[in-house]
């Protein structure tokens, strides 16, 4: 296996991990009226700043997962097609 192709899959996994942790603890902060809940005004700004922080996080860690990941794809065509013109250029 390439890096490129485990750099792309960890890279994938973790973007969308964080993405689905960060929106599971914002659903059950939700009252039933839909409302957020927080102890303090404090605790609200730190917490969403960082969720926002971290949701940007997620976005970079999933682009540069599917950049990894396609970047894997074309190494493999570029070897296979190599591979390719060695088998016409030395006939067996």
């Amino acid at each position: 296996m390439g890096a490129s192709l485990v750099l792309g899959i960890i890279a994938l996994v973790l973007g969308l991990g964080l993405r689905y942790w960060i929106n599971r603890r914002k659903f059950y902060r939700r009252c039933p009226t839909g409302a957020e809940g927080f102890s303090s005004y404090e605790k609200s700004v730190i917490i969403k700043s960082s969720e926002r922080l971290g949701k940007w996080i997620a976005y970079a860690l999933i682009i540069f997962g599917v950049l990894f990941l396609w970047s894997y794809s074309r190494q493999k065509k570029a070897k296979e097609k190599a591979s390719q013109n060695m088998e016409i250029q030395n006939p067996r």
